[in-house]
């Protein structure tokens, strides 16, 4: 009588514990269905507020593919003798300003006497600033797209204020590592990239200064942008600054 009560009593705890797993197990599943059906929904709506014409490998597409042009003739006064002064302050301290943390600016509010480059964007170091003869080249101002690469690729064909907005537009600056943006040069995206978490962001703005300047790229560089942007399709291109 004992075994059998003891037997009874088992099942019926094993049936509870079965019936609670089957409960748990329901909710959990319930919540994970909540949780995908959201996701889903603010994929859709993300995507929905994306335009493709702002989508960088949308606008890679109708870049014109061509080969490198002539060297011949460049120089860097064709473009701009010296940065652009705008209300009293030349480009390259509005893109210190611009880039830049904990900034102590010069008695004119324009001069950048010091500041902190967070996560150079080509090689993901912290570099403190501090400006002086030895100093200052530690961080430049690069030309994302290189005003050499761009003389090859149609800017001879801009008119020399085209090209002195090029020059100037912050667009197409970056506050940067100074040696790594020497390594740069001018290379295009077939020779030189940034590091790898800053690349599609990179890519997108090498392709929105081509698109606004009607520059072309080679094929060698069209295939460098396009292997960038398959791993984010999504990404867009900068939005326009104003002016230096």
């Amino acid at each position: 009588m004992n075994n059998q009560i003891i037997t009874y009593r088992r099942r019926r705890f094993i049936l509870v514990i079965l019936t609670l797993c089957v409960i748990v197990g329901f909710a959990f599943y319930a919540q994970y269905q909540t949780q995908k059906s959201s996701s889903q929904s603010l994929d859709q709506n993300q995507s929905a507020q994306i335009n493709p014409e702002n989508l960088a490998l949308n606008a890679l597409n109708k870049l014109e593919i061509k080969e490198r042009g002539s060297r011949e003739g460049y120089k860097r006064s064709n473009f701009s003798d010296g940065w652009a002064m705008v209300d009293g302050c030349d480009t390259r301290n509005r893109i210190l300003q611009r880039d830049l943390s904990d900034k102590v600016l010069g008695e004119d509010l324009c001069v950048v006497l010091s500041g902190t480059l967070q996560k150079d964007p080509y090689t993901n170091k912290t570099i403190f600033f501090t400006r002086g003869k030895d100093t200052s080249d530690d961080i430049q101002i690069d030309h994302v797209v290189a005003l050499s690469d761009a003389w090859q690729k149609g800017a001879q064909a801009l008119s020399p204020d085209e090209r002195f907005d090029l020059a100037n537009d912050p667009l197409n600056l970056l506050a940067v590592d100074g040696p790594t943006n020497m390594d740069k040069s001018d290379a295009d995206a077939s020779e030189w990239l940034p590091e790898e978490s800053y690349r599609c962001r990179y890519v997108a703005r090498q392709i929105a200064v081509k698109v606004k300047y009607y520059l072309w790229v080679t094929r060698s560089e069209f295939n460098a942008m396009k292997r960038v942007l398959y791993s984010c399709p999504n990404q867009e291109l900068p939005k326009q600054e104003s002016g230096a």
